[in-house]
């Protein structure tokens, strides 16, 4: 019991060094979101668009979305309400992919990421090149649930979970950073956890 105990405190300084200021670490995968959860009968008309500085730009379906070459990553994401969740198993499409397929121009250094509801949410171009970021369709070896984002959505550990965008539809590559939908209402615009940088100005202010 005792060998038991000692591990455990070790596992728990561990997982501190990996958790951001104000964070809570938690088992669960708690459901927070803009808007009502897309209700898809069938994927037949969907379809992912990427638009704006780009040379090639693209629409593309699910179907070729997944013919893209593959990716999967273990990782930890925090949410801006104070939630971390570790050690989290993604599948999807690698951004850097989607970077070679559209091969942006030299002046684009900004993304927005344009998901259903309206909702958007901005992530400068050199955090998305990471190695970590993806298009995501399944989580724990299954696709997607309808509540985390069902059939796509972006995900960036790096950045509080706000930016890792749920159904997303599109992605628009720009030269001038504009806040997107929680940014416009007071979120920061840039969202590094390890910062804490929860919260700017709003644009309203």
């Amino acid at each position: 019991m005792a060998f038991d105990f000692f591990n455990r405190g070790r596992k728990a300084e561990a997982d501190a060094g990996r958790v951001p200021p104000g964070q809570v670490v938690t088992k669960k995968f708690p459901v927070l979101h803009y808007g009502s959860v897309p209700n898809y009968k069938d994927l037949e008309n969907w379809d992912f668009k990427v638009w704006g500085l780009v040379e090639n730009p693209v629409t593309l379906s699910l179907q070729q979305l997944l013919e893209l070459p593959q990716t999967q990553i273990t990782t930890d994401i925090h949410c801006v309400t104070r939630w971390s969740k570790l050690d989290t198993q993604w599948t999807g499409v690698p951004f850097r992919e989607i970077v070679e397929l559209v091969k942006p121009k030299p002046e684009a250094k900004v993304v927005m990421a344009h998901a259903e509801s309206n909702f958007t949410a901005n992530v400068p171009l050199d955090v998305l090149m990471d190695e970590d970021v993806m298009l995501a369709h399944s989580f724990d070896g299954k696709p997607l649930e309808p509540d985390h984002g069902y059939p796509l959505r972006l995900l960036v550990p790096k950045r509080y979970f706000w930016k890792s965008a749920k159904w997303l539809r599109g992605l628009e590559f720009m030269a001038e950073d504009k806040p997107g939908f929680w940014e416009d209402a007071g979120y920061h615009m840039n969202g590094d956890p390890w910062k804490e940088e929860r919260y700017g100005t709003p644009t309203w202010w």
